[in-house]
């Protein structure tokens, strides 16, 4: 039975026409359903006009206003300020409520906030829903009914009320009821150049958008489940889904994304991978969590102590943030890893670990300076998670790396990429040095040097800081959260 006659779905970052759920609300409680989405000016005004994300979430639209124009619908595509378009375009059709999931950023609860306001005063009905994530604000809660602020027992608890609530993760289903979808004639999707940005180069890294990108590298990634624990922290072999990008923009859901981890291990043959894929799922609930329940984190350091620490500042610190951002830092795995964010907009996990890591406690750098470079580079950058990760690696945020747990960035090259594939890939001028040499050549013995005409200094920069001086010196400038009681073990 329906509630309305006509409503209109707002689209964010949920860019799929199934398993969604505010569309799948909207059209069970209506006669006629509209479909918008809004280019947010207060959003795009601060991009770069060449922006990937913009490019992405273009061509997911064209895909979606494709996919829904089949069944009579369409997407309204606006370029205007979100907060005021929406509360307008519903009064231009004659809505009688809006339907939109729920976005956890602060800025964007503000936003909804004043839209809620808006519509109320125009009599139209404002209805929000959980989609981007399994568990949200306060559906897991401690013993105490607080928050956690530790991941191993959120966890715990996540897995057990979802064994609990298994429906979490079931889809909301749309295609049976695509036949009250509305099509309004008046708005097309503009152009890139309508929208002041450029074409990229991701029809060259061949990234595909939309929801037929994302079900083809998740039908990839579903045979590679099982070896995703072993090859995950290896950046030379393929090992991660290439998911986040879609799932970050919601050409996925999230509660497929689940199912898959959850059908490979009762088929017996997701293994510990497929255990260890839920778990970094869980930790982007975790992270979202966070930063609802916490908003002073955008800012500040969860633990308020870390905020006295005295990061490096002046010309010599900007000297060295700009030689960590443009891949000059004499360390080839951190250069190689900075070379393939600034390229393609993507970061292998572990070396956000190890980059994030050599900002902060090898160049004594602020990691909000860090944070703020991820924002603008990353494909996939989503608040909550790149906030978490910079706050786990600089150890001021929530169940963080103990500050004196410091990445080698030398010993993490040997380990991670013994051969040097993923290096040789962004730094060619390095391919001449043997799988030893490569991950620090200025400790390259003579002879090799000679043998492969290679001068340090001169083909490849020295390191810009000593890793070893840096690491007493962080210990020292972490001295202020320091417990009497705490050691120093060996790093990592």
């Amino acid at each position: 039975m329906t509630q309305y006659d006509t409503s209109l779905v707002w689209f964010r970052r949920d860019l799929r026409d199934v398993d969604h759920a505010a569309l799948h609300h909207a059209l069970t409680q209506s006669r006629r359903v509209f479909c918008a989405f809004i280019f947010d000016t207060d959003i795009l005004d601060s991009l770069p006009r060449a922006d990937r994300r913009v490019e992405f979430i273009h061509g997911s639209l064209a895909e979606l206003d494709a996919a829904l124009r089949k069944h009579g619908g369409g997407m309204i595509v606006r370029h205007a300020q979100a907060a005021s378009e929406i509360p307008k375009l519903a009064k231009e059709l004659g809505v009688e409520a809006v339907f939109t999931n729920h976005d956890y950023e602060p800025a964007a609860i503000v936003r909804d906030t004043a839209v809620a306001g808006v519509l109320e005063a125009q009599g139209i009905d404002f209805h929000t829903f959980k989609d981007q994530v399994i568990f949200e604000r306060n559906e897991i809660l401690t013993q105490a009914a607080k928050p956690f602020s530790v991941f191993t027992p959120y966890k715990n608890a996540w897995l057990k009320q979802l064994s609990l609530a298994p429906a979490a993760a079931d889809a909301w289903p749309t295609e049976p009821y695509f036949d009250r979808l509305a099509q309004h004639k008046g708005d097309r999707l503009p152009t890139l150049a309508q929208l002041g940005f450029e074409k990229t180069n991701l029809a060259e890294l061949r990234i595909a958008s939309g929801m037929q990108g994302a079900a083809d590298l998740l039908e990839d990634f579903a045979d590679r489940i099982a070896d995703y624990a072993d090859a995950r922290d290896f950046p030379a072999v393929k090992g991660p889904s290439y998911l986040s990008l879609h799932l970050r923009f919601g050409t996925v859901s999230i509660r497929a994304l689940v199912r898959l981890a959850q059908d490979a291990m009762r088929a017996g043959r997701g293994g510990r991978g497929a255990e260890i894929w839920l778990s970094e799922l869980i930790w982007r609930d975790f992270y979202a969590m966070i930063l609802f329940q916490h908003p002073e984190v955008v800012t500040a350091a969860f633990k308020p102590v870390y905020d006295q620490i005295k990061w490096e500042q002046g010309k010599a610190a900007d000297a060295l943030f700009a030689a960590w951002c443009e891949g000059r830092t004499g360390y080839p795995l951190v250069d190689a890893a900075m070379l393939q964010l600034n390229r393609t907009g993507y970061m292998h996990n572990r070396l956000r670990m190890v980059t994030a890591s050599f900002l902060t406690k090898d160049l004594g750098l602020d990691w909000r300076r860090g944070e703020a470079y991820f924002a603008e580079k990353l494909n996939d950058f989503d608040l909550s998670s790149n906030n978490g990760g910079w706050q786990w690696a600089s150890s001021s945020g929530c169940d963080a790396q103990p500050y004196f747990r410091i990445f080698n960035p030398i010993t993490q090259s040997e380990k991670f990429d013994p051969e040097g594939k993923f290096i040789k890939r962004y730094l060619p001028e390095l391919a001449m040095l043997d799988a030893k040499a490569i991950h620090a050549p200025w400790r390259a013995k003579p002879m090799v040097l000679q043998a492969a005409r290679f001068v340090p200094g001169r083909d490849y920069p020295m390191p810009i800081v000593d890793h070893d001086v840096a690491r007493k010196e962080t210990l020292a400038r972490y001295g202020v959260v320091r417990s009497p009681r705490e050691d120093d073990p060996a790093e990592e």
